[in-house]
């Protein structure tokens, strides 16, 4: 019988690809039940909470191994028919000389029970109904993300009555304010957004950790199995990387020649001013919006109808039910 292998697997990469290396962790133990111990070193280490394949490991101990995570398949995510689900999974692969079958198209993102019976931040406020939670902003590093937050406020006035939204971002972050949503902008650690998520109906968001979420965090009893999501994508990354199953990915692939052959990747739409090389490499579409704002044509060309039918298609379909406050 083979010795119990210690690993640690060891990523700083952003919150969002914590989530994907979740996966990764879930689907080794899963191929493999009873021949790893796993421990991680990650920036959002509250994401790995009650996670079942955890096992706290010593560094310095000459019996475990250090992999340092890597997703190189994203240098071929713009041809190649894979999810970001696959890039570590794939490289653990190689590190271990073993077969990692992909199992469930989410991460693996795990509550307590008691996680579960406390009140959410929103009914804490005193709002008691259902709620999607919207990111309307996001990191100064990738500003080729935004979309126009006039877009957001129309789809929020679309459904003012209906559906409540909840504002959420991080406070050093880029979120600017909309109107007759609640508040929880910079209100939130990673564990308190992810109880978030699962107390609400739905997301709406661009490319960032909160899709992410929005497939990772099981949804509560007598709801969908899989949460309603609206990603505002348009056309930075290929959607076969990016897109889950269950959500309403709106990308602008192939309409644009930056972005005919998958993604562009491009970071930025204008310079940020913090040295970072992203200022060198600008989207060749930006649309001016404001003297302070620019925004990439393929976020651009996504009107705020478009997000609205999306949202409505959850509605119309039967998975939700709309509020009447």
């Amino acid at each position: 019988m083979n010795p119990v292998q210690k690993l640690i697997l060891r990523s700083y990469l952003s919150p969002g690809d914590t989530v994907m290396l979740t996966a990764a962790v879930r689907d080794l133990h899963r191929a493999f039940p009873g021949m790893y111990l796993t421990d991680v070193r990650t920036t959002a280490h509250s994401l790995w909470e009650n996670n079942p394949y955890i096992t706290p490991l010593n560094e310095n101990d000459s019996n475990v191994r250090v992999i340092e995570m890597h997703y190189p398949l994203i240098h071929q995510s713009n041809t190649r028919p894979y999810h970001f689900i696959h890039g570590f999974t794939q490289y653990l692969e190689e590190q271990l000389g073993v077969k990692i079958p992909v199992t469930d198209f989410k991460g693996d993102i795990h509550l307590a029970d008691s996680e579960k019976q406390w009140m959410s931040q929103v009914q804490e406020l005193g709002f008691q109904g259902n709620f999607w939670i919207v990111m309307a902003g996001g990191k100064f590093d990738f500003t080729a993300k935004w979309w126009n937050p006039a877009s957001f406020q129309k789809v929020v006035d679309y459904f003012a009555g209906r559906i409540q939204f909840v504002q959420c971002g991080e406070r050093n972050h880029w979120h600017p304010p909309l109107q007759n949503v609640i508040s929880l902008v910079g209100k939130t650690d990673i564990r308190q957004f992810v109880r978030l998520v699962y107390h609400s109906d739905g997301v709406l968001c661009p490319v960032t950790l909160a899709m992410h979420l929005a497939a990772a965090v099981e949804t509560k009893s007598g709801k969908p199995k899989n949460r309603a999501c609206v990603v505002v994508a348009g056309g930075r990354e290929p959607a076969q990387w990016e897109a889950y199953p269950h959500h309403q990915y709106l990308s602008s692939n192939g309409a644009l020649l930056c972005c005919d052959q998958g993604g562009c990747w491009k970071s930025r739409c204008q310079p940020v001013g913090d040295g970072d090389p992203k200022d060198d490499d600008l989207c060749v579409n930006p649309v001016t919006i404001s003297t302070d704002l620019k925004i990439p044509k393929c976020m651009d060309m996504l009107r705020a109808e478009d997000v609205i039918r999306r949202i409505e298609l959850y509605y119309e379909g039967g998975a939700l039910k709309f509020s009447h406050n």
